[in-house]
Formats: C-alpha cells, structure tokens, sequence
C-alpha cells in the first residue's frame, strides 16, 4: 500500500509518520523508584480530574516529530493537528500518517501533503507510537501531582520537548521494518 501511495506521489517523497492520542491529567499514574532495600517510599496521588490531551506524531526515518496539547478531544483538534503536521512537511514531501480508528479521526480534513491510513481495529500493538507515551509517562509525567490544567498542559509540551529534542531517541523507538518504503 505503501507503494501505491509513492507512485500517485512520484515528484515527492513519501514518509511514514505514526500519530496518536493520549490523556494526561491529575488522575496520574505511579511508577518504580529507586529506594534503599526494604524501604517502601510513599508517593501522592491525585485524586482530581482535570486532563489535557496530546495528540502527538512522529516520523522515524526524520527522527522527528509534532504534537499538540489541547483540553478536549475531538474531530477540530485532530483536524488542528493535522494542519500543524503538514506546516512542518518539507516541499519535496508527502507524509502517510498511520493512525487508529477513533471516532474522531472519521471524516477530516485532510491537507494535501497528507493521506492517512487506519489501523485495523483493536491492534495498538501495531502502531510504535503506543511506544512514544509509554516512554513519556514513565520518564516525565509519572509521580506528579498537577496543581491544575495549566500544569498538566505545561508538562505535556515540556516532556514532549525533551523527547524531539533527544537526538535519535524517536527513531530507537517509532522505527518499524514494515513502513520502509525504500
């Protein structure tokens, strides 16, 4: 598929990019810490609800990737995102964006520079940016307490900051044989 999508593209080169949702907020999670044998560290937890949303992209093979941190979840903020993604496209390209099937990502708008492509239902497993949030969670946004939404927005853009700006550490993480299209 890959393939087809490079030939109706034949003046540009086509990227894989893999992007998804996740929800960060004060109802955060505990990871390991590291403590003296035999101590058992107390750790707060919040118990408010107040969350932040980000819908984060990466590109392997550019070791690159974008993101926004919104407060709702929804077709204009995956239409936003989308804009955002193709704004940072170069001229000589054309991104595939490998997504899931949400309900929101139903019907959009897509810029010109992009196509999607779905995921099949109830496989997660197959996009590597499940990979992303799960190095985010545990090496940035775990053990916190929010004092509100403004904190929870900060620290998504912070921790996603970090991430793009770790040479390499995209690409060990989202790069997958399969979305070669070499």
């Amino acid at each position: 598929m890959l393939k087809d999508i490079q030939k109706q593209h034949t003046d540009k080169k086509v990227e894989v990019w893999f992007q998804d949702e996740a929800r960060v907020g004060q109802q955060g999670r505990l990871t390991r810490i590291w403590s003296k044998r035999g101590d058992r560290p107390r750790m707060q937890k919040d118990m408010r609800f107040e969350y932040a949303y980000i819908y984060g992209a990466i590109c392997p093979t550019r070791d690159t990737g974008e993101a926004i941190v919104v407060g709702v979840v929804n077709k204009e903020a995956m239409e936003k995102h989308l804009a955002v993604i193709s704004e940072s496209l170069p001229q000589d390209r054309h991104a595939v964006i490998v997504l899931d099937k949400a309900p929101w990502h139903k019907n959009l708008k897509v810029p010109q520079n992009i196509t999607t492509l779905c995921l099949p239902s109830y496989s997660p497993e197959l996009n590597p940016h499940e990979n992303v949030w799960e190095y985010l969670k545990n090496n940035f946004i775990s053990n916190t307490v929010f004092r509100d939404t403004e904190h929870v927005i900060d620290t998504c853009c912070t921790a996603w900051m970090s991430l793009c700006s770790e040479a390499g550490r995209i690409r060990s993480i989202g790069s997958r044989e399969w979305a070669n299209i070499d």
